[in-house]
């Protein structure tokens, strides 16, 4: 079948406020307030011969890495196209998540290693000092994941640092109540034991968002979005007959784009055909940027599936 190239549209969603200050905020204060007690936790762990303070020091390193890659992968994306990158710099959002869920990984894996061998040869932990540093860095952790709450559950780069951060709270609060058994039993063996059960639930949920990121790297259809749906509205539409090469892919952790072709008889799209489907793709399934071409269907086509 000839493919005509005389009838497209692209329609575009809501405007995609990259750099909002309020956003950077975030960021900035997510950073700062992480690596003043990554220095007050690394410390005080080195002090108390606590495994796990220095475990939740480098957990809490890496989310401060992490940030700064979410932090410049957020500002790249504002910028504007050129005629090299004619996307912009968007992507950069969907590889600073891979690269969040990484370094997490790696770091969570190391601390997790040396638990291991701690736990073998147990040392004496001081309870009082891990008590006290564990409960403010919770405090910390949880306040700096809520800044990250209200974007993270649409922007999955932003959902890379919330998670962070929230695990670090949960990680912290479960070093607390170690630091509590510890002062009371003398158990100075469940110190590294703990550290490690709360790493591997950490690896658990962090290989989740990084098999989510990759989808979207490798062009995956996003999450939430029904292939299978948005094929069977395009062919239910009015004159329309086939629907083909439909494409559906991430163009960062917050935009979603789409190409087809519709066959249809010429006279059955009226002028703002083109122009309402987008609209409907974007209300209906949040695809933001979709591209469709109209290819004419034979003479006396009635169903070309």
């Amino acid at each position: 079948m000839a493919h005509s190239h005389d009838h497209h549209a692209h329609g575009h969603g809501y405007d995609h406020d990259h750099g909002a200050p309020g956003r950077g905020r975030a960021f900035v204060l997510g950073i700062g307030l992480n690596l003043a007690f990554v220095a007050v936790e690394a410390i005080a762990g080195l002090a108390s011969h606590s495994m796990a303070l220095l475990a939740d020091a480098g957990h809490n390193l890496g989310d401060v890495l992490g940030l700064g890659l979410a932090w410049g992968a957020t500002v790249l994306a504002g910028v504007k196209p050129s005629t090299r990158r004619t996307f912009g710099f968007r992507r950069t959002t969907i590889v600073a998540s891979v690269a969040n869920s990484l370094v997490l990984l790696f770091v969570t894996g190391g601390l997790t290693w040396e638990s291991i061998r701690r736990l073998l040869d147990p040392r004496p932990a001081g309870g009082v000092t891990m008590i006290a540093v564990a409960l403010v860095g919770t405090v910390i952790n949880t306040a700096s994941a809520l800044l990250f709450l209200g974007d993270g559950r649409r922007d999955l780069n932003r959902r890379s640092a919330f998670l962070h951060l929230a695990s670090d709270a949960v990680l912290s609060a479960g070093v607390a109540m170690t630091g509590a058994v510890i002062l009371v039993t003398h158990w100075y063996w469940l110190d590294p034991l703990v550290s490690i059960v709360l790493a591997f639930a950490i690896l658990v949920g962090t290989w989740s968002l990084m098999a989510r990121s990759m989808n979207l790297m490798l062009d995956a259809v996003p999450e939430g979005i029904d292939p299978a749906a948005v094929k069977a509205f395009l062919s239910a539409l009015p004159g329309v007959v086939e629907v083909h090469d439909l494409h559906i892919w991430a163009m960062s952790t917050t935009e979603t784009a789409l190409t087809a072709h519709v066959v249809m008889p010429a006279a059955s799209s009226g002028p703002t055909f083109l122009a309402d489907v987008c609209r409907e793709l974007r209300d209906m399934f949040g695809i933001e940027h979709a591209t469709l071409q109209v290819d004419p269907a034979p003479a006396g086509c009635v169903s070309c599936t």
